[in-house]
């Protein structure tokens, strides 16, 4: 018998829509789910008050072949997202206090725990590469990753070099192919094991393109680039606040392409002084706005 997609996906469907008894069950197993996972089928039947072989029955219509199968996906749910079915939010006198913080805090022991380790040497030599590559090529797969590869093309192009940003997969692979030693690869990846990122490094390493990854130490991108910046996420369990640790990718971010924009030096500035007259012009004429952001 074909393995449910996602079990608990299966049961909230079963707990609107099933028979009176597979409602009960249903939302039994949703609200106790740990109890369910280790329990034995006549202390499930009690417990949802059914016979023993209406729970078989419950298990065999959300695609298992009986409850221990069940169980085996029940359990299996749980250790991949269980803190996501019963976690509350906090009151609302706790979050008026604690929101503003939480975030805030978070994003500064990211940056600092991120940055605090940086080979600064290794970096400032990345950034003089970028600085005379003919071309840059910024991956990255994925919701933070791709963000990154993007912010890194807006930070280069004006600069006066040619940065493109890719996060389709396919598109990765492609622009990898048609590298050349000239070309520098920027890849982002903050689990490491994004496969068309992955393959592009790998592709445009063949092709005898510079290719540096920023990602986790010993990951499959680690591997796969020929220089790698560290970089190792760390939470904080807050499951309803946004990651941190997008926070330090782009300190890390900045810090690259604020030394590749030393590194260029006056061959920037006409490219900068351009971006500025003409948003300046267009939008407001104040010079302490950021520069086209």
């Amino acid at each position: 018998m074909k393995s449910p997609a996602d079990i608990i996906t299966r049961l909230q469907m079963m707990a609107q829509d099933g028979t009176k008894s597979d409602r009960r069950l249903a939302s039994m197993v949703l609200s106790e789910p740990d109890f369910v996972s280790k329990a034995a089928i006549s202390e499930i039947a009690a417990r949802a008050a059914i016979s023993e072989p209406t729970v078989t029955r419950f298990c065999r219509s959300l695609g298992c072949e009986g409850l221990r199968d069940f169980k085996f996906y029940l359990a299996q749910a749980i250790a991949i997202g269980g803190q996501y079915l019963s976690a509350e939010p906090p009151g609302s006198d706790v979050r008026e206090q604690r929101i503003a913080a939480a975030i805030t805090e978070s994003a500064i022991a990211a940056i600092q725990r991120a940055t605090g380790s940086l080979a600064m040497p290794k970096l400032i030599e990345i950034a003089e590469r970028i600085a005379v590559s003919g071309n840059i090529l910024c991956v990255g797969s994925g919701g933070i990753s791709s963000m990154m590869a993007t912010e890194m093309q807006n930070r280069l192009f004006r600069l006066g070099l040619s940065a493109l940003a890719q996060v389709d997969g396919q598109l990765q692979r492609m622009y990898a192919s048609v590298a050349t030693p000239e070309t520098t690869v920027v890849a982002f990846s903050v689990s490491g094991y994004a496969r068309s990122t992955v393959e592009a490094v790998q592709v445009a390493r063949q092709y005898g393109a510079v290719t540096v990854a920023v990602t986790p130490p010993e990951s499959a991108l680690a591997k796969a680039a020929e220089t790698v910046i560290p970089f190792q996420a760390v939470e904080d369990g807050n499951i309803y606040k946004p990651t941190s640790s997008r926070y330090a990718l782009l300190a890390i971010l900045d810090i690259i392409a604020t030394a590749t924009a030393e590194a260029r030096g006056s061959k920037a500035l006409e490219n900068l002084r351009r971006i500025k007259q003409s948003v300046n012009t267009l939008k407001v004429a104040d010079p302490r706005l950021p520069l086209g952001d």
